[in-house]
């Protein structure tokens, strides 16, 4: 079965669970949207599907997506579990008071500006953060400390300071981050 077919499958499913559970049917039809996600919401927010990570306790529920998303983008995969790791803890559906969505925590206009048309997506949200990620890595002469800032506190305040800006929540971040990224690499997390 081809990977198309299974697409159509998966969007003939999502419309008829729409159908069942009176969703919108514009939501279930679109084709950036998991069938485990829409199945999740149709069941309700207090039961989980087994088989879906839903928390941030499991540093591995996404391994081979942030390996394809690394390896797509040429990045440390290390580094980009360290990024996913804090920005979301693993939490596809994760959401922050600004505003920012999924795995790598996109800002709506962020993510359409990478291609991303839906963040809570786990395999589109870990390609446009690795992208926008592998973005500040060029920018910033590959300095991944200065990519991080960039990626938390944008690119324009790298710039403006010279460096990691002298915001505590981004030093608290590139740190963590690293920290994470070195983790990962010594197979210790």
């Amino acid at each position: 079965m081809s990977l198309a077919a299974i697409d159509a499958r998966v969007q003939q499913l999502q419309t008829m669970v729409a159908t069942m559970t009176g969703a919108p049917a514009s939501t279930a039809a679109q084709p950036s949207a998991t069938f485990a996600g829409a199945l999740a919401s149709a069941q309700g927010a207090t039961q989980t599907l087994p088989s879906t990570p839903t928390t941030g306790t499991d540093s591995s529920a996404f391994g081979a997506e942030i390996d394809a998303a690394a390896a797509t983008n040429g990045i440390d995969p290390a580094l980009l579990k360290g990024l996913v790791s804090q920005e979301s803890g693993f939490d596809p559906s994760a959401r922050s008071g600004a505003g920012a969505l999924g795995l790598t925590q996109l800002m709506p206009g962020t993510a359409a500006s990478l291609g991303v048309s839906n963040p809570l997506d786990p395999a589109q949200s870990l390609q446009g953060g690795a992208k926008y990620l592998r973005q500040q890595l060029d920018r910033f002469g590959g300095d991944e400390r200065l990519a991080l800032a960039a990626y938390n506190a944008g690119p324009g305040a790298v710039a403006r300071y010279g460096g990691v800006p002298p915001y505590s929540e981004t030093q608290n971040y590139v740190n963590s981050v690293m920290a994470k990224a070195a983790a990962y690499r010594g197979g210790t997390a």
